[in-house]
């Protein structure tokens, strides 16, 4: 059985609105430059995606793989740090950013510390180290925030319930939510399971019934991509918690 939430949700200490990989789409998705850029426009919270070196450093990267966003190649879990912080993770988007490293979580947490910002780790596991990359994630972001007690911690959230179970087991205190594609089977009990703070849907998923289940059982509600007016206002409307936003541009978001 579920544990039993009180009604309606707790205080809230983050924004409404979160940059989508930093400024994952003006600059190169999670590297220090789109959080820097997402931070002149505004923007107070950024999401990122952290994984595990073949070493145990906790590093940014979205994709299993390199190919995409960095001049490696296979999996990046594969690797030790020391080749990772070599390739190139800004090339692929523009000359500009031609030679943009990949990041430590550390270095994006100095940064954030810093100036004020918050962020949400979405922990992204190389393929069958889930239970483990959650437990990793957890522990460097205790220790970074450790540094500055007084700042806001950390959302974590995954699309694995092993993940979110590893930061459970490994550091109970930070806050955890579920992300989900689809709402299969059981999403919201499991959510509840893990003592989750937050259910963060595909921006489609979420409707009034839904919105108010998940609202009822203390948990706030979140949304990815947003990045058009029209939803917006229909996401608002509904009363959710939180809008992750691709579209970081000057005059967005609206309110």
């Amino acid at each position: 059985m579920p544990d039993t939430p009180e009604a309606g949700p707790k205080p809230w200490p983050y924004p409404r609105w979160i940059a989508h990989r930093g400024a994952g789409t003006l600059a190169p998705e999670n590297t220090l430059s789109a959080f820097r850029l997402g931070a002149s426009h505004g923007y107070r919270m950024f999401e990122c995606d952290a994984k595990l070196s073949a070493d145990g450093v906790v590093f940014l990267l979205h994709d299993d793989t390199l190919e995409r966003t960095t001049s490696g190649q296979g999996l990046g879990g594969d690797q030790a740090w020391v080749a990772l912080s070599r390739l190139d993770a800004g090339g692929w988007h523009s000359p500009a950013y031609a030679g943009e490293p990949l990041p430590t979580l550390e270095a994006v947490a100095r940064f954030c510390l810093a100036n004020g910002w918050l962020l949400n780790i979405e922990i992204k596991p190389t393929t069958g180290l889930a239970r483990e990359t959650g437990r990793g994630v957890a522990q460097e972001a205790a220790r970074l925030w450790a540094q500055r007690p007084e700042a806001t911690p950390p959302l974590l959230t995954s699309f694995e319930p092993d993940a979110l179970q590893g930061a459970r087991e490994t550091r109970p205190e930070l806050p955890r939510g579920l992300l989900l594609e689809t709402l299969w089977s059981g999403w919201l009990t499991t959510a509840i399971d893990l003592g989750c703070q937050a259910v963060v849907c595909e921006q489609a998923l979420w409707e009034a019934d839904n919105v108010a289940q998940v609202h009822q059982a203390g948990l706030r509600t979140l949304a990815y991509t947003v990045n058009e007016e029209t939803s917006v206002q229909r996401l608002l409307a509904l009363g959710i918690d939180g809008l992750i936003t691709d579209r970081v541009v000057d005059g967005f978001p609206p309110d």
